[in-house]
């Protein structure tokens, strides 16, 4: 099903996807927007690493390895195997996750990020903490 409340695969496949897509995209920005871009995709990766990491896995070598897996067999439901199944396939071991939680995960996100920065752009350097 689609729309809002269509269910995606879980354990970091979303934000492996959308990593992808985001650096696929900031490839093609000329402008120094590309490093906020690449920063954005590093960002959606901590998720998969967490789970790696908190799952006993050496967390950068199994999203590198994830991840070109997802790019090789253009399969965007490749995620984290949490429980060392042997199946990376979110959808094969039911690990859901709804669009709309997802969504709003992000933007949240998001915002906090740019609230954030918008307090450190009104700081003069050297004013006091």
């Amino acid at each position: 099903s689609s729309g809002i409340n269509a269910e995606y695969g879980g354990g970091g496949s979303n934000e492996i996807s959308c990593a992808v897509a985001v650096s696929a995209a900031a490839d093609k920005v000329p402008s120094i927007e590309q490093y906020a871009m690449r920063a954005f995709a590093d960002a959606l990766e901590s998720v998969p690493m967490a789970l790696a990491e908190n799952s006993g896995f050496a967390p950068f070598a199994t999203l590198a390895e994830v991840k070109s897996r997802q790019i090789k067999e253009n399969n965007p439901r490749l995620g984290i195997d949490c429980m060392d199944n042997g199946e990376n396939d979110m959808k094969e071991q039911h690990v859901i996750e709804t669009l709309i939680g997802k969504k709003q995960q992000i933007m949240l996100a998001t915002q906090l990020v740019r609230m954030i920065l918008k307090i450190d752009d009104v700081r003069s350097p050297g004013e006091e903490e």
